[in-house]
C-alpha cells in the first residue's frame, strides 16, 4: 500500500503516506463548493507534473554531473466543464545557471517525458516552457 485516504468532511480528506508517515488534507476548491484553503486533488495532480519533472531530470542527470538546485517551476492548472475536468497543465521552468545545448535538450526532453506526463491521459494537454541562465 502507498497511502491511506480518509473523507473527514466539510469537503476535506486527509492522506497519509505510510511508508513515511507524513500527512496531507485537500480541500475542494472555491469555484467547486469549497473553501480552497489547501492544494485540490486537481491542483496536486498538476503539480504531480512539474515535481516529477524536476525529480526525474535530478535523477537521470546525475550520471550527466548536471546540476539543476535551484530550478523552480510556477504552474497554471486550466479547469474544463462537462465533464469537469483538467484541461490544461502549464509549466514554466526556471532553471538559473549555465548549460549547454545538449543539456537544454536533456532537460526538455527528460521533463516532458517523465512518468507523470506519460501517466497522464492524452487528452489534458501540457506545456511546458523553460527559462535557461540568470
Amino acid at each position: 500500500m502507498t497511502s491511506k485516504i480518509k473523507y473527514i468532511g466539510d469537503l476535506r480528506c486527509e492522506a497519509e503516506h505510510l511508508q513515511s508517515g507524513t500527512v496531507m488534507m485537500t480541500d475542494a476548491p472555491t469555484d467547486n463548493h469549497g473553501k480552497g484553503e489547501k492544494f485540490s486533488p486537481t491542483d496536486l495532480c498538476a503539480t504531480s507534473l512539474a515535481e516529477c519533472a524536476l525529480t526525474t531530470i535530478a535523477i537521470l542527470g546525475k550520471s550527466q554531473d548536471l546540476n539543476i538546485e535551484g530550478a523552480t517551476c510556477e504552474l497554471q492548472k486550466i479547469m474544463l466543464s462537462e465533464p469537469r475536468r483538467i484541461g490544461e497543465i502549464i509549466c514554466y521552468f526556471d532553471f538559473p545557471g549555465e548549460f549547454s545545448d545538449d543539456e537544454i535538450a536533456f532537460i526538455e526532453t527528460t521533463a516532458q517525458n517523465c512518468p507523470v506526463a506519460k501517466s497522464l491521459h492524452p487528452d489534458l494537454k501540457q506545456t511546458m516552457r523553460f527559462k535557461f541562465g540568470k
